[in-house]
């Protein structure tokens, strides 16, 4: 009987968990996410503070969780695409992996959380840089160690990793995306095609009617076309 009660109780403080986790990913991880409070939560979720830091100890420990669970869909993702693109060009592989690795990180919000905007501490920062090296960046070194041993690239593998890491933090950490109104698989495409078009061998057809090179007209460049 008392084992029993134990496993009930365990039981419901996983839901409880799983239910804070769920609520707070959806509050704090939304545009303006500074500005949520531990007080906000509990009134979304109609329960105490009290009840919640039974669950989670402080705010950062809470959001640490929730990004457990963010880093975990976006692995998926990655891995689907990868995946996905098995078998086809080099070229294609590393831009289907790079437009769906920004478009996760570009969703979740995690440049922002690691340079210090939503409120994040140090020691939350270098949580999501650590998270974001091993779930992301590794990823990339491993595809262009393997570009290099296959003969396909024409720099060391070393050095895309280092262009791709800086052209991936700075696009999420800029006014740029907002500036041009395009979607973040939008530029990730323009920063593959102009960053890596020297340095990757096409070995295939054009993807999509599409090749590595290929420059995304503009709004303002189709109303020129359009002109007379």
């Amino acid at each position: 009987m008392e084992t029993d009660s134990v496993s009930s109780v365990s039981t419901a403080d996983e839901q409880r968990a799983e239910v804070i986790v769920e609520t707070a990913g959806r509050l704090f991880l939304a545009p303006g996410s500074a500005r949520v409070s531990m007080d906000d939560l509990a009134r979304e979720l109609g329960m105490s503070k009290k009840t919640i830091y039974r669950c989670f100890p402080d705010r950062n420990t809470l959001l640490a969780a929730v990004l457990d669970r963010r880093f975990a869909a976006v692995e998926r993702t990655l891995v689907a695409a990868a995946e996905d693109a098995e078998g086809q060009p080099f070229d294609a592989r590393v831009k289907r992996f790079l437009v769906a690795a920004g478009t996760e990180l570009g969703r979740i919000g995690a440049a922002q959380l690691a340079t210090g905007r939503g409120g994040g501490d140090a020691m939350l920062r270098r949580y999501v840089e650590q998270r974001v090296d091993a779930v992301i960046y590794r990823r990339i070194d491993e595809l262009f160690r393997d570009g290099h041993r296959r003969g396909l690239l024409s720099v060391p593998p070393e050095l895309l990793g280092e262009i791709t890491r800086g052209a991936l933090e700075r696009l999420f950490t800029s006014r740029l995306p907002y500036e041009l109104e395009w979607t973040a698989a939008d530029l990730l495409r323009a920063t593959v095609d102009t960053v890596l078009h020297g340095a990757i061998r096409s070995t295939g057809p054009a993807i999509d009617g599409e090749r590595l090179g290929t420059v995304i007209p503009t709004a303002r460049d189709d109303e020129e076309e359009m002109s007379p």
